[in-house]
């Protein structure tokens, strides 16, 4: 596996896991294994030995948080579901560490929060994991924790659990 010690900050959320296992099963080789349903706060993040006070201190600022996941996105080779109630943590992580952009700046400096369904794909393909999504929306979720990950040879490993709202 390419890219070990590679670190993300992310909001697992457990309940939309159903989500990804429908697009799994219509599109198994377009949604990436290791990770449960999460929305990315900030991908590559920086190792958690350098973040761990930082991660804690913007935990504290917000509560936990419930979502409504009610729809589904599609864009060229990216399926999702808009999660925009947690905008507010991903724009703060990205002023928290300006010189690690989101996603590497591929997607501009303020991505929209989102849970990705698929990615790669015709637009055919895609189409059919967002039909085979939405009828399992609306999904009631909550966002509880901060949580850094790293990339191993055994896969993502979680590395640092920071529940939201903690003092």
């Amino acid at each position: 596996m390419g890219d070990t010690g590679r670190t993300a900050l992310v909001v697992m959320l457990p309940a939309a896991d159903p989500l990804l296992d429908a697009a799994r099963r219509i599109a198994p080789d377009r949604v990436r294994p290791g990770v449960g349903a999460h929305v990315t706060v900030l991908y590559p993040f920086v190792p958690v030995a350098e973040a761990a006070d930082a991660v804690r201190e913007l935990a504290a600022g917000y509560g936990p948080v419930g979502l409504d996941l009610t729809e589904t996105v599609t864009a060229p080779g990216f399926a999702a579901v808009p999660v925009p109630a947690l905008q507010p943590v991903v724009d703060a992580a990205a002023d928290r560490w300006p010189r690690t952009p989101p996603y590497g700046g591929r997607f501009g400096p303020r991505p929209a929060a989102h849970l990705t369904l698929a990615m790669g794909g015709t637009a055919t393909e895609l189409d059919r994991v967002t039909a085979g999504v939405r009828p399992l929306l609306p999904v009631r979720a909550a966002a509880t924790a901060l949580l850094v990950v790293e990339l191993t040879d055994q896969g993502w490993r979680p590395r640092l659990d920071v529940p939201l709202g903690a003092r």
